[in-house]
Parts: C-alpha cells; structure tokens; sequence
C-alpha cells in the first residue's frame, strides 16, 4: 500500500507543470508571499494615488496653521514644514519610488542579458573583451558614478532612471554570462546549429529564456536596489526635486525636526523600510521556488 501510494504521488507531482509546481513553493514560502502581498498592495496604492488621498500633495495652505501638525483624524501622517499633508505624499512617493525602482530594473536587466549573453555565447577573445570591459565598470564606485551622472545632468524622473539603469546592469551581465555558459554545450543547443539556425536566434530564443530563473531572482533584489538608490540620492538633494514628493526627499526634509515632529521621517522611512524588506523577501522565496534541484521530480 505504501508502494502504491507513493506511486500515486509520483505521478501527480509529475503531471504538474513546472510554473505551477514554482508557484506552489513560491506560495508555501509565507515570508515571501507576504512581501509579494504588501508590495501589490504599495503598487495598488500608488496607482489609486489620486482617488486615496485626500489633499494635493503640493499644496501649500497657511503654513503657520497647518505646519507640522501631529498625527489625527485629518491629516493620518501629521503634515511637514510646508503644511503639506504626509500621508497624500507619501502615497504619491510611492509611485515616483516604484516606478524608478521597475524601470530602472528593467533598463539594468535588458542590458546585462544582452551583454553577458553574446559575451558567453561569442567565447573566446570577444568574451575577454566584454568581460574586461565590465569589470572596468564593475571596479568604478557606484555611489561616486551615481554622483557624477547625477551632478552632470539634470535631476528628473526620467534622467533618474536612466541614470540608475545604464549604472547598474554590470551585475546582471556576469550572472546571465555564467548560466548562458553552462547551457550553451546543452545537446538542444548543438542539434539548433546543426540544423542551421542563427546564432542570435538560438541565443536570445533557447537560451537566454532558460536562464530566467536567476534573473528573475536578480531583478527582483534589484527593485529594492534602485528605490534604496533613489531614497539616497534624494536624501542627499540630487534626486528628485521638490515639489515632487520623493521618500528619500521626505526623510530628509524631517531631518531637522526630529525632536518636536517625528513623523515627518518616520511614515516615508518606514515604507521605505518594508518596501526593501519586501523586494528581498520576494527574491529569496523566487530563489527557493525556481530552483530546479528542490524540485519534487529531479530528486527522483
């Protein structure tokens, strides 16, 4: 019976398709599907920005009435020196933040798939070459690169995530050329070129898919990179400009005012906080379910 039985379980774990059987793990990992949940939750939020909050984030009324104001029933996060509503900012930040934060990430991941795959998948000398030339990128400080990019042109959205994404693709490169070298000797890959396929096509369509496992990994750590980069350029005034409301811009605006008004870094800093915890959480259970060593028929 015991025989029977795991038989039984073999063959239905077998059928599963490997997406579903990913997401099951995925979903077993309670850690990371709480941060998938509350970073859905943040995007959910940041799209209905303009229906959930309740005053314009940039308005400036009387500021001597209305300037850091504690905590209440009107203003949920208290208001900032400018009397400007926190909470209506901090949900209007979190869609400058994730949206740096997404296509920053896709930028960064686009490029360091192309380069690191035609690097491994190229070889010999032109491999090298490629390679040297990320490592030169690679040994350059990012925070000084940040700085330079930053302080040379000017602050905006779309200069920011251009910016973070074109400095921050070294990484992904080196990861794709890793898997990109041990699939390209696969027996697939040798039966596409015997049959005359071209070489971008069996690059980009039959290998690079096969090793989405750690970019997906990748990107996700990545997100939560770009919006800690942001934050702390903005932190530092060479983000985003006011008025637009910006985490980093906000916990550094309430700097001087932590002793009489808390609040004005404590609510940016704190979805700040679960936001990076969240991206992490996520590529750690993405990490876990992907893995095609724990997974139920390759340990037969």
């Amino acid at each position: 019976m015991i025989k029977t039985r795991a038989r039984k379980t073999n063959a239905g774990v077998a059928t599963r398709h490997p997406a579903v059987e990913a997401f099951n793990r995925f979903r077993g990992n309670r850690m990371a599907f709480v941060g998938l949940i509350l970073v859905m939750l943040l995007a959910l939020a940041a799209l209905a920005a303009p229906l959930l909050a309740p005053f314009d984030p940039s308005a400036i009324g009387d500021v001597v009435a209305t300037r850091y104001q504690a905590p209440s029933a009107i203003h949920l996060f208290g208001t900032d020196a400018f009397g400007r509503d926190l909470f209506s900012r901090v949900l209007f930040g979190a869609r400058v933040s994730l949206s740096i934060g997404v296509l920053a990430m896709l930028i960064a991941s686009g490029v360091g798939t192309a380069v690191g795959a035609t690097a491994a998948y190229a070889g010999g000398r032109w491999d090298n070459i490629i390679m040297r030339i990320v490592d030169v990128f690679m040994a350059f400080p990012m925070i000084f690169l940040l700085l330079l990019l930053v302080g040379v042109f000017e602050s905006s959205v779309t200069m920011l995530i251009l910016i973070l994404g074109f400095s921050s693709w070294m990484g992904t490169a080196r990861l794709v050329r890793a898997e990109v070298l041990s699939l390209k000797s696969r027996g697939y890959i040798e039966a596409a070129r015997a049959i005359g396929l071209p070489a971008w096509r069996i690059l980009f369509l039959h290998v690079v898919p096969r090793a989405a496992s750690p970019l997906l990994v990748s990107a996700a750590l990545s997100v939560g990179g770009m919006i800690g980069a942001e934050a702390g350029l903005s932190f530092l005034g060479l983000g985003i400009q006011p008025p637009t409301p910006s985490w980093g811009a906000m916990i550094f605006s309430g700097q001087d005012a932590l002793d009489f008004a808390w609040w004005v870094s404590f609510f940016p800093g704190l979805f700040l906080t679960v936001t990076l915890v969240s991206f992490v959480l996520i590529a750690d259970g993405l990490r876990d379910a992907l893995d095609v060593r724990l997974l139920p028929w390759r340990s037969q």
